[in-house]
């Protein structure tokens, strides 16, 4: 199993330990509310009875000191009506939004009306209305609505998975990027490791073949050429490492000599069953540092050169895209393709289809792309059997300016 497999085996673990965690918490929580609805509801009940039976033994006189009396001792909000909607007592609603007293004249009770219109909208809403008989045995209709507390359970766990979602997405960039920061410095510190590692072996070579030259008079043996060559091309490579970690030197070039230039190194080098060929604009230009782009291209056409098994096309299509004033390069293939589920997933380090490899060269090209050239990578299609493409887009360094008739190009 890969790291990169690990990683995700984790991730799911992690997810589905959340979603358990939370579950159990939604579900013990919604046992507990409708335990607490049950209860409330049955002391509703007894409170019925209670005033039922208070207001038949007591006289009118003394009904206005009974009804003080409950109304301090009751906690749950209640409403009382009349069958015709009016309002005939209330307990524990807010003192400071309602309005109650008694024309001694005209024997009515006054109160703010809007007010308990909202609260009779909301009790109606959470629960059915009980029937009560009043002094004159006269039908009475009882609302009451959920307490506050039994309120704020209804949201607690809803609060929970919140703050447990918050914490979670909170640990994973954190952890993400404490590892990303841990894996640049170890990049950082194998790639300057190599850069001077290859030194020395480097300088041998050249004083070899320079011996070798004058020794057997082999100025211009193609042997000796292809092997400056090669030596050249460590020396780039030695470069590229060095420059991981610092930031590089981007010139402006035109892409298609830039990239025909490191075909040409690389075709010769690869089997004569793969046939490489280069099209598009031949003008773009783009800020590049050629040792690093030379990288991108190489992992890019190495992949392409291994997805193919036998015979096959390696096409790199040089596109500029006027109105957003960027650079194409489309590097495609007819091998063996890629599934749509892991057009991400190539990118990941350690991510590989191979028995030998260390699964970084997509990773290093993704970075080199999008860190170093401030561009985007990723892959533009793949049909398995067929072939894929990479797309690689990077700022124009041509910019035009509008005019009335035709875009006139300028260097950026």
């Amino acid at each position: 199993m890969n790291p990169y497999q690990k990683k995700r085996r984790w991730k799911i673990f992690l997810l589905v330990f959340a979603i358990v965690i939370g579950g159990a918490s939604v579900f013990y929580s919604d046992f507990f509310v409708k335990k607490m609805e049950r209860e409330e509801a049955a002391q509703f009940q007894l409170r019925i009875k209670v005033l039922e039976q208070q207001m038949r033994m007591m006289e009118n006189q003394q009904l206005t000191e009974v009804f003080e009396t409950i109304k301090k001792n009751n906690k749950m909000d209640m409403i009382i009506t009349k069958p015709d909607g009016s309002i005939y007592l209330w307990y524990g609603l807010d003192s400071t939004k309602t309005f109650y007293n008694v024309d001694d004249k005209n024997q009515k009770q006054q109160y703010d009306s809007l007010y308990f219109v909202h609260q009779l909208r909301k009790m109606k809403a959470q629960h059915k209305p009980a029937i009560m008989r009043g002094i004159y045995d006269e039908k009475l209709i009882v609302y009451y609505k959920d307490s506050f507390i039994l309120t704020q359970l209804r949201f607690f766990p809803y609060i929970q998975l919140g703050v447990i979602g918050l914490f979670l997405i909170t640990a994973y960039v954190a952890f993400s990027s404490a590892r990303r920061a841990e894996q640049d410095q170890v990049w950082v510190g194998m790639a300057k490791e190599t850069a001077h590692q290859l030194g020395t072996p480097i300088s041998s070579l050249m004083a070899w073949t320079e011996l070798m030259k004058s020794k057997f008079d082999a100025e211009d043996d193609p042997l000796i050429a292809e092997m400056e060559n090669d030596i050249h091309r460590l020396e780039i490579i030695t470069d590229r490492f060095s420059k991981i970690g610092s930031k590089p030197i981007l010139e402006d070039h035109v892409v298609f000599i830039v990239v025909k230039n490191f075909v040409d190194y690389f075709k010769v080098r690869t089997s004569d069953k793969v046939t490489f060929i280069i099209q598009g604009d031949n003008q773009v230009r783009a800020m590049l540092s050629i040792p690093l782009f030379d990288w991108v291209i190489e992992n890019l056409l190495k992949n392409a050169a291994n997805a193919i098994e036998n015979e096959g096309t390696i096409t790199i299509n040089i596109i500029e895209h006027l109105t957003k004033e960027e650079v194409f390069i489309d590097v495609s293939d007819t091998g063996k393709g890629i599934a749509r589920s892991k057009f991400d997933t190539v990118f990941q380090p350690g991510y590989t289809t191979r028995k030998r490899g260390w699964g970084l060269g997509l990773s290093l090209t993704k970075r080199i792309v999008e860190n170093y050239h401030s561009g985007q990578i990723f892959v533009k299609d793949s049909e398995l059997g067929k072939g894929t493409t990479f797309r690689i887009i990077l700022k124009s360094s041509i910019t035009y300016e509008p005019t009335t008739n035709t875009g006139v190009p300028r260097m950026g």
